[in-house]
């Protein structure tokens, strides 16, 4: 199965900011537990991360065109009110899941609404760089059960 996983804003930064909330793990770390799924799980997995809402948008729209089969995203702060990519992943019908590093409910108030979620098939918060295989093993069953 061909996945992307889209990381927002400040995923780039793991490592560096709040690591009492996001972990000491870099961003390299949670690249290679991603192509380590991939390769352990036989299937392909491309990440795509910008600080650019707009760069996000275009790659979900370039996702409809490529033959991504599902997506898991962590939009970062754009989860909280980009409408933009709310609707460029409402547009998009392979099976997408919404990831946080952090239990977003129990974080400011401002965090703990998704503009996002509801136009994703589940949303996982809160185990860490692990929740990015767990939404990978969803993202894979539900392709399972659509093909």
């Amino acid at each position: 199965m061909k996945l992307l996983v889209i990381n927002g804003p400040n995923i780039n930064f793991l490592g560096i900011r709040e690591k009492s909330v996001y972990g000491a793990q870099d961003y390299q770390y949670l690249l290679d537990m991603i192509r380590k799924k991939g390769e352990e799980s036989g299937n392909d997995i491309t990440v795509f991360q910008s600080n650019h809402e707009g760069a996000i948008i275009d790659r979900i729209q370039e996702a409809y065109f490529d033959g991504t089969e599902g997506i898991v995203i962590n939009p970062g702060a754009y989860t909280h009110y980009s409408y933009a990519i709310r609707d460029a992943l409402a547009s998009i019908t392979v099976p997408k899941v919404e990831i946080h590093i952090s239990d977003i409910t129990k974080r400011e108030e401002f965090r703990k609404v998704s503009v996002t979620a509801p136009v994703c098939d589940r949303q996982i918060y809160g185990l860490g760089l692990a929740g990015y295989l767990k939404a990978i093993d969803c993202v894979l069953d539900m392709g399972k059960k659509q093909g």
